[in-house]
């Protein structure tokens, strides 16, 4: 039989107490809210404080308000889950958002049957027809099957389902100064930025602009295709939880919103036209690849140029989004 040293013994029991009191300090709160709120600002007061490495469970009602017993809970518009304070968050911080849950609970959504103007090239009767006419369609929720269908069935649609595939629109912090900004806005605060894969494992990194961040999130939709056509996706009020760290100094410049996942690095660009957004997205990668893995511009060139890929992830809202896309396989061979 091998004995460990001394040295190695007090090495071990080291590692042992770091991993006690870190288990000992990180907790696990469950959070019923008692308001919502459908602005990003830095005046509204904190609803719970909670730590790095702390875990939150906590539900989001639906953009009208209702929530999972169907109550009207909130006024409509975007009402929002939180602010949550983050003990140690500074302006120049980056705030990691990981969400380990995100979950239907009840049974019903709702969409509206139209289209945007931003979306298709329309006539007036178009535009009367879809969109100034468009009417709230309900859709049945299977949890069980994990497909919904429309619960008041058109003639030929009465076998179609699409799978339920549940997301947050809305993930953002207080935005920068003073400014109070709806939630139906996005920016480099993040915000509503009704993206497909803001799901369950997915992880959201928001720069800090003031003490705490002021975390808000909400707006489930069990389904949404991209850009958001009709100005809604399946919306519906959702479970979820979610763990938060903080990356010190991160912010400063990556200072603009990005999100991961198992499969790719996503990073937006939001403007008033699809053009710009498409720039800023590109930009911003390139500013994501230069201080993440130091590539010169050449570099980036190649990688950008065989590789990038793009989800047009918003066109209703005031800024269109674009999100520039890179594989985690393709970014596996580069050193950090």
């Amino acid at each position: 039989m091998k004995f460990l040293s001394y040295r190695t013994l007090f090495n071990l029991c080291l590692i042992l107490y770091a991993c006690n009191s870190s288990a000992q300090t990180s907790r696990h709160h469950h959070f019923t809210p008692q308001n919502y709120f459908r602005k990003f600002s830095a005046k509204i007061a904190p609803a719970l404080r909670i730590s790095p490495g702390d875990t939150v469970s906590t539900e989001s009602v639906d953009a009208a308000g209702v929530d999972k017993n169907f109550k009207q809970a909130a006024e409509r518009g975007n009402p929002l889950t939180g602010p949550f304070y983050i003990t140690g968050a500074q302006p120049g911080d980056l705030l990691v958002v990981r969400l380990l849950k995100v979950a239907l609970n009840r049974d019903m959504a709702y969409t509206v049957e139209g289209f945007v103007p931003r979306g298709f090239n329309m006539d007036k009767e178009m535009k009367d027809t879809m969109y100034k006419d468009a009417k709230m369609a309900p859709w049945n929720l299977d949890r069980a099957s994990g497909f919904a269908t429309l619960a008041n069935g058109h003639e030929h649609l009465q076998n179609f389902r699409v799978p339920i595939k549940p997301m947050l629109g809305c993930v953002g912090v207080a935005p920068a100064g003073t400014e109070e900004i709806l939630t139906y806005f996005n920016g480099p605060f993040g915000g509503n930025m009704d993206f497909s894969r803001v799901v369950e494992g997915a992880t959201i990194y928001l720069p800090v602009n003031h003490d705490g961040a002021l975390l808000l999130m909400g707006d489930g939709h069990a389904a949404q295709g991209d850009a958001e056509l009709s100005g809604d996706g399946l919306e519906t009020s959702m479970d979820f939880t979610f763990t938060v760290s903080l990356i010190k100094g991160a912010g400063a410049t990556l200072n603009f919103p990005h999100i991961e996942d198992a499969t790719y690095i996503m990073v937006p660009g939001m403007a008033k036209s699809l053009d710009d957004a498409l720039l800023q997205a590109n930009s911003r990668m390139f500013t994501w690849l230069m201080v993440k893995y130091q590539l010169s511009a050449p570099e980036i060139s190649a990688v950008m140029n065989t590789s990038i890929e793009y989800m047009i992830a918003e066109v209703p809202d005031p800024e269109v989004e674009i999100f520039a896309m890179l594989k985690n396989e393709i970014l596996a061979p580069i050193k950090k």
